[in-house]
């Protein structure tokens, strides 16, 4: 079994491990180069998809990014990511369409163990001792607005219709339809006609 194949059947693994550093290295080397090109420059947006798992055809980034992997992020159509976008992406992350996310924001598809041995001296089946992580994902549905200062946590599912409130840390599930703030996150109230603001068009 590879380290990532380790990820994805939900065991610990070791992301210091040749393997996983190339894939990071390149998607990290990407980032750099994206985020020192203007943001007129037409050869900017496509380098998305030099790392990405997969993503629609209109998609945004205003940058700087930071991404871990890439290829365990899947974006669905009509994308947009405000300024200092971080995606540790250990796990798979799926987004879907019509999303939209406020200036730093942060996807955090991974974790450590809390046991200190566990988590810094781990002593792997091939004899190795190293730091530990594991990672569960993260979905974010459609429709959904993510605000400013927000921080998504492994683990969590973001329903259809979101909005999650600026600053909240997100470390449970929100229903379809709902504003969501606070930290924790916690589900607020459902999104209803009355919160339309076609009276301002």
């Amino acid at each position: 079994m590879t380290e990532e194949e380790r990820i994805f059947v939900g065991k610990l693994f070791d992301a210091r491990t040749e393997e996983l550093r190339d894939m990071k290295h390149r998607a990290h080397a990407l980032c750099q180069k994206f985020n020192q090109m203007d943001e007129y420059d037409k050869k900017r947006l496509p380098i998305i998809k030099e790392f990405i798992g997969s993503i629609g055809n209109k998609y945004y980034f205003q940058g700087p990014i930071q991404i871990n992997y890439g290829s365990h992020t899947f974006i669905g159509e009509n994308f947009f990511a405000n300024f200092n976008l971080t995606v540790m992406d250990d796990a798979r992350i799926y987004i879907g369409n019509n999303v939209m996310f406020g200036p730093n924001v942060s996807l955090m598809a991974t974790n450590h163990p809390l046991i200190a041995e566990e988590r810094i001296t781990m002593q792997y089946p091939d004899g190795h001792v190293s730091m530990s992580e594991y990672a569960k994902g993260i979905y974010i549905g459609n429709d959904v607005w993510i605000a400013a200062n927000v921080i998504i946590t492994d683990d969590v599912h973001i329903g259809d219709g979101v909005v999650i409130g600026a600053g909240s840390v997100v470390t449970k599930d929100i229903p379809d339809g709902y504003l969501a703030y606070g930290v924790p996150c916690k589900p607020i109230r459902p999104i209803t006609e009355k919160d339309s603001k076609m009276s301002l068009l």
